[in-house]
């Protein structure tokens, strides 16, 4: 299982600035190893986050993003204390899913 996410929620007016650092290889499928193989594509293709339990963002990703991906977005109506819960699912069916308070 890959390292937890970091993710902070930072509440400003009437939505929360949301920021996401996950850990992953991402591998395109393309490189080779210094024995020329080439290294199996391993990329996470889907990511979802939540607030307090309802759906604020989906999307498809492919083997172009780089390593360990940075993602962020704002969530409107997000106050201090809300639950913000981010989930990826790579193409070897690994899922990873963690969650933040807003502050």
């Amino acid at each position: 299982m890959a390292d937890p996410m970091r993710i902070r929620a930072q509440a400003s007016g009437d939505k929360a600035t949301v920021r996401v650092l996950m850990s992953h290889e991402m591998e395109t499928g393309t490189r080779r190893d210094g024995a020329g193989n080439v290294i199996p594509a391993w990329f996470i293709q889907e990511v979802t986050a939540t607030h307090n339990g309802k759906a604020v963002l989906s999307a498809q990703w492919g083997p172009s993003i780089a390593k360990n991906p940075f993602l962020q977005f704002n969530v409107k109506g997000a106050k201090a204390g809300d639950k913000i819960a981010v989930t990826w699912v790579d193409n070897k069916g690994d899922k990873r899913t963690d969650e933040a308070t807003v502050a």
